[in-house]
C-alpha cells in the first residue's frame, strides 16, 4: 500500500470508500436505500476499484460477506440501510460472532438532529448503535467525514485482532454527502497475538510425553495452522478430530484425520485432549462423559475460552506458533512414536461401513465428493444432508467446508455460497440445502444469475422441515404442526430466474448433473426429491451422549 495521499475534500461516502480500499477490500455486498445514497454514489465513482454485488435481501448481503470471509480468512464487508436493514442482517452478524468470522457492516443512521429524538424518523431504532454492539465486538458512529479513515481502520483492527469478530459502522444520513477535508490513514495492523507461557508449555509437553492415547480436537481457530497441527499429530500419532469448522485441517484421507463419528471410537481410551482453536463441543456436549475425564490442554488465542472449557493447562496464544512451540519441546523430549496408520485406517474403514446406512444422504454426499475437486468448496445447510455431511462428507483442505457452526441459522447456506463464489470465481462451489432453508433466500437466484455466480445448488426436497417433522412424530405422539411444506415447482421457479435447473433421483444421476454443471460454469439448481419416511436419521453419530441407556 502506498503512502497516504495528502488531505483532500471528500464526502463522507468517499471517505469510507477510500478507507475501505486502503484496507484491501475488493468486494462489497450492498443494497441501496435513501439513507446510504451517498455511499452508493461514492462506490459508483470508484468504478472498477471495487466490485459491488447487490443481493435481493439484507440478510443475504450479510451472509454473502460471511461466505467471502469464511472462504478467504479476510474481512468481509456489507452495507445496508439502518433500522430494518440492520435487523434483517443481524442473523449474519450473530453467525459471524459465533463462528469467529471477521466482518464489517456499514450502515446509515437517521439525520444527526433526530438521533435519540424518538420522533419516528424513517428507519429509526431506539438505539441502533447499542443494538449493533450486542452483535459485534466493536461498533461506532462516524459523525463527520474526517472521522471515517480512523474509524474504518479501527473497525478492521478490531475484526482482525485476537479471536476474529464482526464490527459495524454507522453514519448519519446527511453526513454521507457532506464535504470536508479528510486525511486518509495507514491500513490497520492487527494486534500482536499473546505468547503462550513457557512454563505452561513445558508442563503440557510433560503431560503429552506421558500420555498413552492423546487426541487433538481442532476448530476454526486452527484453520491457519494446518501444517503445525499435522506435524504435532504425526509426532504423537494422535488422531485429529474436527466437528464442523475445523474440517480439512488434517485431510480426511490422512490416517490421522478423523470425523466426529470416527473420533468417537477413540474417545473411551483418550487420556489427554489437546484443543486447538476449538470450542470442544464434542467433549462437553456431544460425547458421553468418561468415568475419568481426560486431561485437557487448550490452545486458544482468547484466555476466556480456556476458562470456559476448564482447561487443565491453558496455552493462550495464536494456534500456529503455539502448536509449533509445543511440538519442538516434544521432539526435544523424544516424543516421536511408531506409526499407528494401520490402526486408524482400519477404524475409518469400519466406521465408513457403519455410516453407510444413513441413506439416502450418505449416497448423495459421496456422489458430490466424487465430482467436486479437492479444493472445491462445500457449503452445508441445516438439513438432513447437511447434518450427515459433518461426518459423511470427506474434506481435504482447510476452509473448503463452509459452515454456520454452532449458530445453526436455517437458510444461511445458499447466500453464503454466493459469497464464497464471489471470493473465488475460478473454484467450484456446491451449496447443499433443504427445501425449508432454501426458501429463506431463494430470491438470490436472481443475484446468482445477474452476477454470474456459478454456484451449483443441490436442493433436497422432502416437503418438510425434516428435523421438526421427525421430532414431532417421535416425541409428541405423532402430532405434527408446521413441519410439512407445500412447495413450488423448484425447477420451473429457478428457470424463471434464468437459472438452469433439473431434477435427479439417484446418486449416479446427481454426479452426472454436477459434472455437466461444472463444465458449463453457470449457476444451476439440482433438485433431489426425497421421501421423508425413507430418510435415516443422522443423529446417532452426532449426539452419542443421547444414545446412552
Amino acid at each position: 500500500m502506498s503512502e497516504p495521499p495528502p488531505p483532500a475534500q471528500m464526502t463522507g461516502g468517499d471517505a469510507i470508500v477510500r478507507s475501505l480500499l486502503r484496507e484491501g477490500v475488493d468486494t462489497i455486498f450492498a443494497l441501496p436505500g435513501v439513507q446510504i445514497y451517498g455511499l452508493f454514489d461514492a462506490l459508483a465513482r470508484a468504478g472498477e476499484e471495487v466490485r459491488v454485488v447487490t443481493p435481493r435481501h439484507e440478510q443475504a448481503a450479510g451472509y454473502m460477506a460471511f461466505g467471502y470471509a469464511k472462504a478467504t480468512g479476510r474481512t468481509g464487508v456489507f452495507a445496508v440501510v439502518p433500522g430494518p436493514g440492520v435487523l434483517n442482517a443481524a442473523a449474519a452478524l450473530s453467525s459471524a460472532y459465533a463462528t469467529s468470522t471477521p466482518m464489517v457492516c456499514v450502515t446509515g443512521q437517521v439525520p444527526t438532529p433526530f438521533i435519540g429524538a424518538g420522533k419516528g424518523h424513517l428507519h429509526e431504532l431506539p438505539d441502533q448503535l447499542a443494538t449493533m454492539r450486542t452483535l459485534t465486538r466493536w461498533s461506532e458512529r462516524i459523525a463527520r467525514p474526517a472521522q471515517a479513515p480512523g474509524l474504518v481502520a479501527e473497525a478492521f483492527r478490531q475484526t482482525r485482532s485476537g479471536r476474529p469478530r464482526p464490527g459495524a459502522l454507522e453514519m448519519p444520513w446527511e453526513v454521507f454527502d457532506q464535504r470536508e477535508e479528510v486525511t486518509l490513514v495507514e491500513p490497520s495492523v492487527a494486534d500482536a497475538a499473546p505468547l503462550a507461557d513457557g512454563a505452561t508449555l513445558e508442563r503440557a509437553a510433560e503431560l503429552l510425553l506421558a500420555a498413552r492415547n492423546p487426541m487433538i480436537m481442532v476448530g476454526g481457530g486452527a484453520l491457519d495452522a494446518a501444517a503445525e497441527v499435522r506435524e504435532l499429530a504425526e509426532l504423537l500419532q494422535a488422531p485429529v478430530v474436527a466437528f464442523r469448522s475445523g474440517r480439512g485441517i488434517v485431510a480426511s484421507d490422512h490416517p490421522l484425520g478423523l470425523s466426529c463419528a470416527e473420533g468417537y471410537e477413540r474417545w473411551p481410551d483418550t487420556d489427554v485432549v489437546v484443543g486447538i482453536g476449538s470450542r470442544l463441543e464434542l467433549q462437553w456436549f456431544r460425547w458421553p462423559a468418561q468415568p475419568a475425564e481426560p486431561r485437557l490442554i487448550d490452545i486458544d488465542i482468547e484466555a476466556q475460552q480456556t476458562e470456559r472449557v476448564a482447561a487443565d493447562l491453558a496455552l493462550v496464544g495464536d494456534a500456529a506458533p503455539t502448536t509449533a512451540a509445543l511440538t519442538r519441546l516434544l521432539r526435544e523430549g523424544g516424543a516421536e512414536r511408531p506409526s499407528r496408520a494401520g490402526e486408524f485406517e482400519a477404524l475409518k474403514r469400519a466406521k465408513d461401513a457403519e455410516i453407510e446406512r444413513i441413506q439416502p444422504h450418505v449416497g448423495y454426499l459421496r456422489a458430490i465428493r466424487g465430482v467436486l475437486p479437492r479444493d472445491g468448496f462445500f457449503v452445508e445447510e441445516l438439513c438432513q444432508a447437511g447434518f450427515t455431511s459433518y461426518y459423511g462428507f470427506p474434506v481435504y483442505e482447510p476452509r473448503t467446508f463452509v459452515t454456520c457452526g454452532a449458530q445453526g441459522t436455517l437458510g444461511f447456506g445458499f447466500p453464503t455460497a454466493l459469497g464464497v463464489k464471489a471470493a473465488y470465481p475460478q473454484r467450484k462451489v456446491v451449496s447443499i440445502t433443504g427445501d425449508g432453508g432454501f426458501q429463506f433466500g431463494l430470491q438470490e437466484l436472481a443475484t446468482a444469475a445477474q452476477y454470474g455466480l456459478d454456484v451449483v445448488t443441490v436442493l433436497f426436497d422432502n416437503g418438510a422441515f425434516g428435523n421438526v417433522l421427525r421430532d414431532q412424530q417421535r416425541l409428541y405422539d405423532g402430532r405434527v404442526l408446521g413441519a410439512r411444506l407445500r412447495n413450488p415447482d423448484f425447477v420451473a421457479l429457478a428457470k424463471s430466474y434464468g437459472v438452469r435447473a433439473t431434477s435427479v433421483a439417484s446418486p449416479d444421476a446427481l454426479a452426472s448433473a454436477l459434472a455437466q454443471a461444472f463444465e458449463r460454469c453457470e449457476p444451476e439448481l439440482v433438485v433431489v426429491p426425497v421421501d421423508p419416511a425413507a430418510e435415516v436419521s443422522p443423529w446417532e453419530f452426532l449426539m452419542p451422549a443421547s444414545q446412552r441407556p
